[in-house]
């Protein structure tokens, strides 16, 4: 996999977020993708990454966009920068209340990838920000 080959992997992952394609989004995984997530634990597998979409997808509503791709000239690593416009749909655990609050948050992701797969993902974003907009 090279720099071209990792590129179009991310795009066609993002891609998929934005179309609400989860099938789309796992098929670009590998079996055993590492997923750590911001500012929580570490999941493998996805098995794992489909529980968390369904989780994603009843507590928030998100779109992406400004999406900056970045991968090394070997394609094994890969990064993104892009804002996350979302709406918070069911309240999660452990976070406040939701109310169909909306938010506009700047995040980025870091990626390794294998064999024309994602085989880490790891997301970070501003939950402070993230919280103080959906309290208000």
């Amino acid at each position: 996999m090279d720099r071209i080959e990792a590129l179009s992997l991310l795009t066609r992952y993002y891609a998929a977020f934005n179309a609400g394609d989860w099938q789309g989004m796992l098929d670009c995984l590998d079996d055993q993708v590492i997923h750590d997530i911001n500012q929580g634990g570490r999941q493998v597998g996805k098995g794992a990454f489909a529980e968390f979409l369904a989780h994603m997808e009843r507590c928030y509503r998100e779109r992406l966009d400004g999406i900056v791709l970045m991968a090394s000239e070997d394609g094994t690593s890969g990064a993104a920068e892009f804002t996350v416009h979302g709406e918070y749909l069911a309240t999660d655990e452990g976070l406040p209340e939701a109310k169909g609050q909306t938010y506009v948050l700047p995040a980025g992701a870091f990626f390794t990838m294998a064999g024309g797969k994602i085989t880490r993902v790891t997301v970070y974003y501003n939950l402070a920000d993230w919280t103080a907009q959906v309290v208000g």
